[in-house]
């Protein structure tokens, strides 16, 4: 199975809502992870996004799910800025988990 998320869709130009992560996270991530899915983030047209926003939408799945998750969460279309706060929190993650 595979799950396409379209952020700007989901949390606009400005990715900071928490709900919004935990809504997908439980409602979609999770769920498409534990059958042995992949998610696709598609961040055309957002412009900026949160270390809080991301790490409400993946932290729990990459905890949960460790080398499964990294394996299979997809971004496409980020720019650099999301790009690093991507990075940001996958460091952090790999760093908690050890």
């Amino acid at each position: 199975m595979e799950i396409k998320i379209n952020i700007r869709n989901e949390a606009g130009e400005f990715a900071e809502n928490k709900d919004t992560a935990r809504r997908l996270r439980t409602g979609t991530i999770l769920p498409a992870l534990r059958g042995g899915g992949t998610v696709e983030f598609d961040f055309a047209g957002v412009r900026g996004a949160t270390q809080s926003f991301v790490h409400a939408l993946v932290a729990e799945a990459l905890r949960r799910h460790g080398d499964h998750a990294m394996d299979s969460l997809f971004y496409k279309n980020c720019n650099a800025a999301i790009k690093e706060i991507i990075k940001t929190v996958y460091e952090y993650m790999q760093e908690s988990l050890d």
